[in-house]
């Protein structure tokens, strides 16, 4: 039997302690990968700060992690796309209610993950580039292809135009880096916000335009982008977006929706001053009922995104079997933003949501194993 180890959370507010974990057998529709890079998302540290907050259905010591990349060494009976040796990507869906398991969490030397929310990568591709994607990928693929959200078109290797055009905003962000690829390959045409800094990229990965999110006219700009246009709806990344874009969805034609991949305030602060956690949950509150209200007075739907869902239902084959594999090994789909590798063993996880937590821009923070 394999000896395998984990950065465990002990408790809320803990510092990460890498130690010894069981190795646990895949189950008929799982498997086993042995990770050689994991990267960190705001959800990872967030939940260090508010413990069950975020998850109160986990129970301490758990192991926390969704972005992994690495080698199969064990699979479950049912799983026929995958065999022991295989180069993957994978999700890793620990911290949701139904699976609430320290096995699959992905800051671990073996995780185990559900088959179907896994992907093969190309030879050439570098572990740490791989194991940027997926929460991101699922989240953005939630928020663009599920039926309670935009419900786009899904994305395939010779997408039809649309006729239509979609805002991302934040599209230098993990997120919007992917729903903007996702959404070109669905054929639609992307406009999306970002800092000055980030318009060449946004543009690399197919955006048609770029605006500067802190530009004080932005709305207006925007709004003028989509004259003519028949809008395809918003997604909405990064702290008041989902405001903003209420404001220019409301001014355009087509898909009054907006699918919201944060919430209107930042955490933070709180790494600073965990006394402030009354206060921000007031301010979540009162904008969230502020949304609501602005929403419905405009007759603009809206939704928020969990990106564990769409393992529930038919996004996750359509993105994990369907299209990322090939897309991937055609380069019609890079793995973005790039990764900044903060150092390599699970020692440093924690050095990682620390990281993350300051703010990288165009990056994601990456674990090598």
């Amino acid at each position: 039997m394999s000896t395998n180890t984990a950065a465990w959370i002990r408790a809320k507010q803990a510092q990460l302690e890498v130690k010894s974990a069981p190795y646990t057998p895949p189950r008929e529709n799982e498997m086993v990968v042995k990770n050689h890079a994991v990267a960190i998302n705001p959800v990872d540290w967030i939940t260090q700060l508010l413990g069950n907050l975020i998850f109160p259905w986990i129970k301490f010591p758990f192991v926390l992690g969704s972005d992994l990349a690495g080698e199969v060494v064990e699979v479950g009976k049912a799983v026929s796309r995958f065999k022991v040796g295989d180069r993957v990507l994978g999700h890793a869906v620990g911290a949701a209610k139904k699976r609430n398991s320290p096995a699959e969490g992905a800051f671990q030397t073996y995780t185990v993950i559900l088959a179907h929310m896994a992907a093969p990568i190309p030879s050439t591709m570098p572990y740490e580039n791989a194991s940027v994607l997926p929460l991101a990928l699922s989240t953005a693929a939630c928020g663009l292809f599920q039926k309670d959200h935009l419900a786009l078109e899904y994305p395939s290797a010779t997408p039809k135009p649309t006729g239509k055009t979609l805002l991302v905003w934040g599209g230098s962000t993990s997120v919007g880096s992917n729903a903007i690829q996702l959404s070109v390959a669905a054929g639609y045409e992307v406009i999306a916000t970002s800092s000055p800094g980030n318009f060449d990229y946004v543009k690399k990965l197919g955006a048609s335009q770029a605006f500067d999110y802190n530009s004080t006219t932005v709305v207006k700009d925007v709004i003028q982008a989509f004259k003519g246009k028949t809008l395809a709806g918003a997604l909405a990344v990064g702290k008041r977006s989902a405001e903003v874009c209420l404001d220019i969805v409301h001014a355009c034609n087509g898909n009054k929706f907006v699918s919201m991949a944060s919430t209107s305030v930042s955490f933070e602060t709180l790494a600073q001053r965990p006394g402030r956690l009354p206060i921000l949950i007031l301010q979540i509150v009162s904008s969230s009922v502020s949304l609501l209200v602005k929403s419905r007075v405009r007759n603009i739907r809206t939704n928020m995104i969990n990106g564990i869902t769409l393992m529930d239902n038919e996004v996750s084959k359509v993105i994990y079997e369907d299209f990322l594999p090939q897309a991937l090994a055609d380069g019609r789909f890079v793995a973005a933003p790039d990764p900044h590798i903060v150092g390599k063993g699970l020692e440093y996880v924690q050095a990682g949501f620390d990281a993350q937590m300051k703010g990288v821009s165009a990056k994601k923070v990456v674990v090598f194993l």
